[in-house]
């Protein structure tokens, strides 16, 4: 009796679920490796994250943990999220060999940079959290703590507060990317996008209002790099058109 014959392209589309699976592995056992190898720093690398904090505090006051499993559970989420953010390159690499062989050789050459401008400006934009908004904003805070207020942050507390900032700034700085992909791909064009201008700045306050604490320093340490970066993104999109006519 002959055996039934599979459907056509139903091999291919097993082998690329196999491969998804195990690219999806791999990235699990990388996060997990790096995790493990910075799990027996947790704790110098939450006195790291906090210092911008406790460099402000006033003298003879702490950050404090409120919750009996405080102590160890903020540092182990928080090298839990360092493991992630140091394995990004790797992550997005396994993502990048999964896909290319679907593109063709002048949208592998667009990618690739674009690939590494959007590792890097996320980079920044974290770094930029960390050593220009984090130092101002707690200063704020701090000095605008009521009279016979004491401030000690708690710990889980601080934790939860710096890592969405982070995520904030490290989105926000992926917008010159952004701009180029949408007008590469003939989405919209410089001079649309030049003409919005004012609309651009109101959503970069509107963003920052959903994406920061509801305070309007932070709003506005976020909303101003995201409108400077959105005119970056302008001018190497005016850019482009000119290199390709000189290639």
């Amino acid at each position: 009796m002959q055996e039934p014959v599979a459907p056509a392209g139903h091999a291919p589309l097993v082998e690329h679920l196999i491969e998804l699976r195990d690219r999806l592995l791999r990235i699990v056992v990388s996060v997990l490796i790096v995790f493990l190898a910075l799990f027996y720093f947790a704790n110098d690398i939450y006195l790291f994250i906090s210092e911008p904090l406790r460099a402000i505090l006033p003298e003879g006051t702490n950050m404090i943990a409120t919750e009996v499993a405080s102590p160890f559970l903020t540092p182990f989420k928080l090298t839990l999220f360092t493991a992630f953010i140091v394995s990004v390159p790797y992550i997005l690499y396994q993502i990048w060999s999964f896909i290319a062989p679907g593109l063709y050789e002048h949208e592998k050459k667009l990618a690739f940079p674009l690939l590494a401008s959007s590792i890097i400006l996320f980079y920044a934009g974290m770094a930029f959290a960390y050593y220009a908004v984090f130092p101002l904003l707690f200063a704020f805070f701090t000095a605008a703590a009521p009279e016979g207020v004491a401030v000690m942050t708690d710990i889980n507390a601080y934790l939860s507060f710096v890592l969405k900032l982070f995520f904030a700034f490290g989105l926000a700085f992926e917008i010159p990317v952004a701009t180029v992909l949408l007008v590469m791909a003939g989405v919209t064009s410089v001079e649309t996008l030049s003409s919005k201008r004012m609309y651009v700045i109101l959503g970069c306050f509107v963003v920052a209002m959903l994406l920061t604490p509801p305070d309007v320093f932070s709003q506005t340490l976020l909303a101003v790099p995201m409108w400077l970066l959105f005119e970056v993104g302008i001018l190497i999109s005016r850019l482009l058109p000119k290199r390709k006519a000189e290639e």
